[in-house]
């Protein structure tokens, strides 16, 4: 049999609301995740085929079990990842921000679902446009791995917080990481410099997360409190006073 040359296709979709190569430059998710992969000068083909959407809070745009027919990368705001149990009971697995990937499955149909905890705005990409741009651009595709492969970090740390950490360790694990996800937006040294930033989920959210419950989250925040730790600015916004202790605390 005659082998038969690759031909490369060209993508042409469009869609509505596409971002232009602009906007891309100018996006908060530029330097991040899957968007990091690609040169400036190439950042307006994966534009082509992005369509850009915004979610209102409490809007769910990935339900468990549904197609997996889109992915989505988060450009502005922060949506929450959940699964849900035999007996009606959710999981809250993640809380993700600019710049994480979300759509991935190796069937079918997703494995979570996904809610908008503040206003969102997302790039959807469609599964077959994605999927044409990773054979013009196998750089994203690798991307795709580092993605999948941090995902699989990220579900082993959780299985250690839920599994062998205190109520307080939980806790400070938790501000330890979004006070490494919001440094770099102050300009700051996450290690030394206090970090100030808002806490987008409930208490009842966070405790679902962390295994405990709503009332025993209060009390690990009230002695971080009064050890001077931390401090609440209002109920939504958080100072890491001594970010370095906290990192401390993580480690059991």
């Amino acid at each position: 049999m005659r082998d038969v040359p690759y031909v490369r296709r060209p993508i042409t979709t469009n869609p509505p609301n596409s971002p232009t190569a602009r906007q891309c430059h100018d996006c908060g998710a530029r330097h991040i995740g899957l968007c990091d992969a690609l040169s400036d000068d190439d950042i307006g083909f994966l534009a082509r085929v992005a369509q850009s959407v915004s979610m209102p809070a409490g809007k769910s745009f990935i339900e468990e079990g549904s197609p997996s027919a889109y992915f989505y990368d988060i450009n502005l705001g922060d949506v929450r990842v959940h699964k849900s149990l035999p007996d009606g009971r959710r999981q809250i697995t993640g809380f993700m921000g600019i710049g994480h990937f979300l759509g991935l499955s190796v069937s079918g149909t997703y494995a979570f679902s996904a809610e908008a905890l503040n206003d969102v705005q997302l790039c959807r990409f469609d599964r077959s446009s994605l999927l044409s741009v990773f054979a013009e651009f196998p750089a994203i595709e690798a991307k795709l791995l580092e993605v999948a492969v941090h995902e699989m970090v990220i579900a082993q740390e959780q299985m250690l917080l839920l599994g062998r950490k205190t109520a307080l360790e939980r806790v400070a694990s938790f501000i330890d990481s979004w006070t490494e996800r919001h440094a770099p937006l102050s300009n700051r040294p996450r290690s030394y410099a206090p970090v100030t930033f808002l806490l987008p989920m409930n208490r009842t959210d966070l405790a679902d997360y962390l295994g405990l419950t709503p009332e025993t989250v209060s009390r690990s925040f009230s002695q971080l409190k009064r050890d001077g730790l931390i401090n609440f600015n209002n109920p939504q916004e958080i100072s890491v006073l001594q970010p370095h202790h906290i990192a401390a605390m993580t480690c059991g």
